[in-house]
């Protein structure tokens, strides 16, 4: 029996390529169907680490036409969800509990984010809860980090 989730597993499954990937990220939307807001599209996911991109479309637009504040702290609730289910064992729950969000500059083309733990926790070694916090950088087309989000997830043993 495997420690790992059914969600990272059937990524696994999937060919590592643009077809995989967007098979997978379609299941993602049907199982959390407002993640399907920024249309994400899940490139990469491996314990400890979860890269998502989006598009730009009128869907996510603010009023001054760029990538929406909100639009993009959903995409960093993908990458922190998607990191968390590739990284928490079985044997453990994981739910988020506390956002802080800096927007740094404009984001006016699609985007990226980027999920990653400085480190992957012993998760033999969480008997109680814990938080463990995760990092998520959005950046933009040309590379420029647009929004920083720190997403604290609470961790117990099941």
């Amino acid at each position: 029996m495997t420690n790992e989730t059914a969600t990272f597993r059937g990524w696994k499954k999937l060919p590592d390529n643009r077809i995989g990937h967007a098979l997978f990220s379609l299941g993602m939307i049907a199982r959390v169907p407002y993640f399907g807001t920024v249309a994400p599209n899940v490139v990469r996911l491996e314990p400890g680490v979860c890269e998502v991109t989006a598009p730009k479309w009128f869907g996510i637009h603010n009023h001054i036409g760029t990538f929406h504040a909100i639009a993009a702290c959903n995409l960093a609730e993908v990458a922190m969800g998607m990191l968390s289910e590739a990284t928490v064992p079985t044997t453990h729950r994981w739910i988020p509990k506390a956002m802080n969000v800096q927007y740094l500059a404009k984001a006016e083309s699609g985007l990226r984010a980027v999920a990653q733990l400085p480190e992957v926790p012993d998760f033999g070694a969480i008997t109680e809860g814990r938080d463990l916090v995760v990092p998520v950088s959005i950046y933009d087309k040309q590379g420029v980090e647009v929004v920083h989000a720190d997403i604290t997830t609470w961790v117990t043993p099941k």
